[in-house]
């Protein structure tokens, strides 16, 4: 079976990544220990949860497993879909999900999405050709967007100043269309890749960038999720 396309990007690239991809993963920690009375307990359970699937991630992308033409990527199959469905068919059923929900801020729900400022590595992977501009440019500065936008919708919350619950309503459809978009995209560009030869996203399946589609996609679009029902219980 081919393997997919690896497009030379420069060490340091990839060593800065691999200091930033841990942001999202701490935080979304600190986030999910805040929202439980027994704080200690809640923290100790998802620091054992995300080592045991961040090991998985890294065993399976080392060993080649993301690493062949298909549709839709391995990656995705392996990883993506998996946590997904963890979440939305399991974690949202749980009593401890609706402990948290009910006892988390909505300004924490809204502030922990400064970790998306990581998803600039698009903007610099698109920038050494290892990823289409126009993809990499749009999700990047969404993103990016996304994230600087968060604090100051946070801030907002915290003030309870008179329409902030439409702003964060705003917000939150925007993020979520944005980690949409990119996870749709990338799925179309892989078809046509296949297809039509033009350049892929084969890139977010290599080391360390497999961390991306990894991690992100379920774990944005399940905290604007969190978002909305938040909104919904205190409106």
């Amino acid at each position: 079976m081919n393997t997919l396309v690896e497009y030379p990007i420069p060490s340091w690239v990839g060593n800065v990544f691999l200091m930033a991809i841990p942001l999202p993963v701490i935080l979304t920690i600190l986030l999910g220990a805040s929202g439980f009375e027994k704080r200690r307990k809640a923290l100790f359970i998802l620091v054992a949860f995300f080592a045991v699937y961040i090991s998985y991630v890294t065993i399976m992308g080392l060993s080649g497993k993301f690493n062949q033409v298909f549709f839709p990527p391995k990656v995705l199959l392996f990883t993506t879909f998996p946590f997904a469905f963890f979440l939305f068919l399991y974690v949202e059923k749980t009593a401890a999900f609706k402990e948290f929900l009910s006892r988390v801020k909505l300004s924490n729900l809204v502030a922990v999405h400064i970790f998306r400022l990581v998803g600039g590595f698009f903007i610099i992977l698109a920038l050494y050709d290892a990823l289409p501009k126009w993809f990499a440019f749009i999700a990047g500065t969404g993103d990016v967007i996304a994230a600087i936008s968060s604090v100051w919708v946070a801030k907002l919350v915290k003030q309870g100043k008179g329409n902030y619950k439409k702003i964060v309503w705003f917000w939150n459809t925007f993020g979520l269309i944005d980690i949409l978009f990119t996870a749709i995209s990338a799925n179309v560009i892989t078809k046509l890749s296949i297809d039509h030869g033009i350049m892929g996203v084969d890139t977010l399946a290599h080391f360390p960038f497999f961390y991306i589609p990894a991690i992100a996609p379920p774990l944005i679009v399940f905290l604007h999720f969190m978002t909305y029902k938040k909104l919904k219980m205190i409106s």
